[in-house]
């Protein structure tokens, strides 16, 4: 993966400084890319991928590999525990029941759809590969995973519904896992059938191994995250000591669950919701805020890792010479993901009729099925040792291609596709309000900036008077009409007493810093404070929750 040209007096430097600079400038651009993507109103894991690809096409000397190992064992457990930590259980729970059936029947049906279709597109389209069931069933397995992250993101831009976005997120969760469960026993069949010494491969066998692997992944998970719940978060008051067990955490349930070769992801996935709903509702609102933060951050770094790395390690010029391949993959994951999707939560509402998911947001799940990370840590998992270098080189390749396809055309468009089925949620007064503080916000920006023209003697007295008077109307106006939009909708001034109280509060908690930082205050009185702000502003966030419009809880 071409990443940038070093120095010359860094030449004969170690591999560990160069990995360094690499991490650095990696943070600079996600950095840059994230203010560039909000100007532009592009997703901001779009422009990443776009960034990468853009850099893909420099050749550059130093290189960092894109391997199966680091995604999953470095990159994924951070992602995976942060989305969780903030999943409550008793949302999972209520719409529990479509997820599992998403996440199992449908990585299932997903997988036989796209396998039975590359494998006979393959045969028929390049009958030299002599593609094998194991091969193609290997690709649908890997290729059914989902990756919300570019999703999720919009998702809490738009307002979207608290229940859309647990469907697409709580899917995408397990999904993951049985995608590598499955992926595995792919690889395992292959192995069975070019075996000579006897080994055999049953379906029975399988679904064994798909039970254990599993539920095995959730006990351990759920056994580490109960622990460390129990023991560190609840016992431990020292934000930083109980952030570090966190990570730990995160980290040690994938590696321990990986050793007893059952799943590291359902792992991470079972401890991040034990710790998000008993260890952190027994700890303090400071370490509350620094685990969050933290957590954030990390989640914002790996994403920008995870999203730059694809876009560089794509190469475009491979995709021409086996476009009619790519096409069929592609064409099979669309296909495949209207039949689970609309079949599936068809089957769910028949059973569930009070529980219907609605017909509007079936059309998200669809086309917000994006392919990322694990898709691409699967297939490069592949080294040619099972199916051969050329049909794993193949599936590599079909593998990008469709996480690119789904990325920056699904990607890009399902923004407007929510809009489109009326899936925000923010209340047409609450737009309103936003409208009328923009216009307000500008209009005095106008005002100042005709005063200080007039004050240096740009303008006229008699042209200044004019337009400041149309100003000062405008301004009378604006300020009257924001004053009966407040006193027809007093939960809107409730929400900016708020906002400007947790604003002040973030003020305050930064002059306390510089305090300490100027010798005027003691790191003692500094922490005593900082815990009394952080109970402060836990309160308001308890309050903002409770004044949530009933469709965003949903």
């Amino acid at each position: 993966m071409h990443l940038i040209n070093t120095l010359p007096w860094l030449a004969e430097e170690s591999r560990l400084l160069q990995a360094e600079l690499a991490f650095v400038i990696i943070l600079s651009l996600a950095a840059l890319v994230a203010i560039i993507s909000r100007r532009i109103r592009l997703p901001y894991t779009v422009a990443l991928v776009l960034v990468g690809l853009a850099l893909s096409f420099v050749t550059i000397p130093y290189r960092i590999d894109l391997s199966s190992e680091l995604i999953l064992s470095i990159l994924v457990p951070p992602l995976i525990f942060e989305a969780t930590l903030n999943l409550r259980w008793e949302t999972l729970r209520k719409y529990l029941s479509p997820i599992l059936l998403l996440a199992i029947g449908g990585t299932f049906i997903g997988t036989i759809i796209v396998g039975t279709i590359v494998l006979v597109a393959g045969r028929t389209l390049v009958p030299e590969l002599n593609v094998a069931i194991a091969a193609a069933f290997a690709f649908g397995a890997l290729i059914s995973a989902t990756d919300p992250v570019a999703v999720i993101a919009l998702f809490r831009d738009l307002g979207v519904s608290k229940r859309l976005a647990v469907l697409v997120e709580g899917e995408s969760l397990f999904n993951d896992a049985v995608a590598i469960v499955l992926f595995n026993l792919a690889l395992t069949a292959g192995v069975a059938v070019s075996a000579t010494n006897g080994e055999s491969f049953t379906i029975s066998s399988a679904i064994i191994e798909f039970v254990r692997v599993f539920f095995g992944g959730l006990v351990v998970g759920a056994l580490l995250g109960y622990l460390v719940s129990t023991v560190v978060l609840k016992n431990v008051d020292d934000h930083l000591i109980e952030t570090a067990t966190t990570v730990a955490l995160a980290f040690g349930s994938f590696i321990i669950a990986e050793q007893f070769h059952v799943s590291g992801v359902l792992a991470v996935v079972a401890a991040g919701i034990l710790v998000g709903n008993i260890g952190m509702k027994s700890t303090s609102p400071t370490t509350k805020i620094t685990v969050n933060n933290f957590w954030e951050f990390l989640a914002f770094v790996v994403n920008s890792m995870v999203f730059l790395l694809i876009g560089l390690e794509a190469d475009l010029t491979q995709i021409q010479p086996q476009l009619s391949l790519v096409l069929v993959a592609i064409i099979a994951v669309l296909l495949s993901r209207a039949i689970v999707v609309y079949g599936l939560t068809w089957l769910h509402g028949l059973a569930a009729p009070r529980n219907r998911i609605p017909t509007a947001y079936r059309h998200v799940q669809y086309w917000g099925g994006l392919r990322g990370a694990i898709s691409l840590a699967l297939a490069l998992s592949l080294t040619g040792s099972i199916f051969g270098n050329e049909i794993e080189t193949e599936l590599q390749l079909m593998t990008f291609s469709v996480v690119l396809f789904t990325l920056l055309i699904q990607g890009t468009t399902i923004g407007p596709l929510v809009q489109r089925l009326g899936l925000t949620t923010v209340p047409s007064h609450q737009r309103e309000q936003e409208r009328q503080q923009a216009t307000l916000y500008a209009k005095r920006a106008g005002r100042q900036e005709l005063d200080r023209l007039h004050n240096n003697g740009i303008l006229s007295e008699e042209v200044y008077r004019a337009m400041a008077d149309v100003y000062t109307y405008d301004l009378r106006q604006l300020n009257q009409d924001l004053r009966d939009l407040l006193h027809d909708y007093p939960e809107l001034e409730q929400a900016m007493v708020l906002q400007a109280r947790a604003d002040l509060l973030q003020a305050e908690r930064t002059a306390l810093g510089d305090a300490n930082r100027r010798g005027l205050i003691s790191e003692e009185v500094l922490n005593e404070l900082v815990v009394e702000m952080d109970n402060r502003s836990a309160a308001l966030d308890s309050i903002r929750e409770t004044m949530q419009t009933p469709e965003a809880k949903e």
